[in-house]
Order: C-alpha cells, then sequence, then structure tokens
C-alpha cells in the first residue's frame, strides 16, 4: 500500500490554495502526526504553519488539517399527528469520552460531492436509503466550525420522510457503523425539542436552527 504524502493529499492542496487565495503566505509547513484511511490517503493531520499574514503579521501556527465534512438531519413526519422525530446515532466521542449524540455526519474527500456523501452516511449510520437528491441544502456557502486551529469546513443538509409512527419507530435503536472505522453506533429517535437537550455538537446545534427556519417551523423553533 503507497501512503499518500501531504503535499500530494487533496485536502491539503485544498486548503493551500484557499490560504493563499486570501492572503497568507507561506513559508514552512511541519508535520507532527498524519491519519490515513486503509488505503494510505490522508485522512487528517495536525500540522504547524510557518506563515505570514498579508498585513505582515504571523498567523496563529497550529493547524488541524481534516477538510470538508457533512452533517444531515433526517426529520421523519408521523403521516397521522404531523409529529416531527429526529433519528440521531449515539457513541463516544474523543472530546470528553462519553457517549454523545449527533446527527449523522461523515468527512468528504476533495473528489466527492458533499451531497453523495451525505446520503451515503445516512444509509450507513442508520440505515436509511435516501438518493442524494432528496437531501436539501441548508447553507450555500461552507461554515467552519473551528476557525482558529482547524480548516474543517461544514456542509448541512436535510431530508423529511412522512411515515407511520410504526415504521418510524423502526429505527430507534439500531446497532450501526462500520468497524473498520472504529465505530460503534446506535440509533436514536425523539421529538427534535428533546435532541435539542441531548445534543451538545455544535453542528447538531445549528442544524436544527437552520433546518426550522428553512421549512418555516418557528413553532417548534420556540421549544428548543
Amino acid at each position: 500500500m503507497k501512503k499518500e504524502s501531504l503535499a500530494d493529499a487533496p485536502k491539503y492542496q485544498f486548503w493551500k490554495q484557499q490560504a493563499e487565495t486570501n492572503g497568507l503566505i507561506i513559508h514552512k509547513v511541519d508535520e507532527y502526526y498524519i491519519r490515513r484511511r486503509h488505503n494510505g490517503e490522508v485522512l487528517f493531520a495536525m500540522l504547524e504553519v510557518d506563515a505570514d499574514t498579508p498585513e505582515g503579521d504571523k498567523i496563529p501556527p497550529a493547524l488541524f488539517l481534516k477538510g470538508h465534512a457533512v452533517s444531515v438531519l433526517v426529520c421523519l413526519i408521523d403521516q397521522e399527528t404531523k409529529e416531527k422525530y429526529a433519528v440521531l446515532v449515539r457513541q463516544r466521542r474523543i472530546c470528553d469520552g462519553s457517549h454523545t449524540y449527533e446527527h449523522p455526519a461523515g468527512m468528504v474527500d476533495a473528489a466527492d460531492d458533499p451531497a453523495d456523501v451525505a446520503a451515503r452516511e445516512v444509509g450507513e449510520e442508520i440505515g436509511l436509503e435516501v438518493r442524494p437528491e432528496e437531501l436539501t441544502r441548508l447553507m450555500a456557502g461552507l461554515c467552519y466550525p473551528s476557525t482558529g486551529t482547524s480548516d474543517e469546513a461544514m456542509h448541512y443538509y436535510y431530508l423529511e420522510r412522512v411515515m407511520s409512527r410504526a415504521q418510524i419507530m423502526e429505527f430507534h435503536h439500531r446497532d450501526m457503523g462500520v468497524a473498520s472505522e472504529f465505530e460503534r453506533i446506535t440509533t436514536a429517535v425523539m421529538t427534535l425539542p428533546e435532541a435539542h437537550k441531548l445534543i451538545t455538537n455544535i453542528n447538531g446545534l445549528l442544524i436544527h436552527f437552520l433546518y426550522l427556519k428553512a421549512v418555516g417551523d418557528f413553532e417548534t423553533m420556540k421549544l428548543l
């Protein structure tokens, strides 16, 4: 297996191009740690960047190179009551080692279409088959959760499906995830206000408001 070099990694090339387009003068990039996929591609990297701003200052040097990611709010609507239910994934996270509740999400390689990745992640993480064209994008541009230390950029989507209550609950407490990526996921179905109380992930909280604004559901927004 040939290991992809940092310089050849599309996510690194994209970051460097964007940084230089926006005026950074990059003198040197030191690699401290690189995590690769099973096929040798760069997944993410811890880097130290020596670069000047157009104003003549030094940019803070720490960079967690992660690339783009998607997050999808899956809203299943009870066909009789019209009540909305979110399907979340529960898994342990490195932030504090606890179980966290999040919306289906995944990393996007530079050559991938974000909608394709989003649809695939919904299938892998909660078991709902969806076509990319069924997803609605929530922001035209990119959103950066941690501008000071990472290049991570988010693509937000939502999906609505009308189902019977019995069909909706079939997505509750499913064991999902990809073993090769160390994912041990359990699904959870709950109302949006219930989900909002459990989610501590900033992307998850933001996507609630983006979705409710997009569909004009301000009554539910008041309950968050």
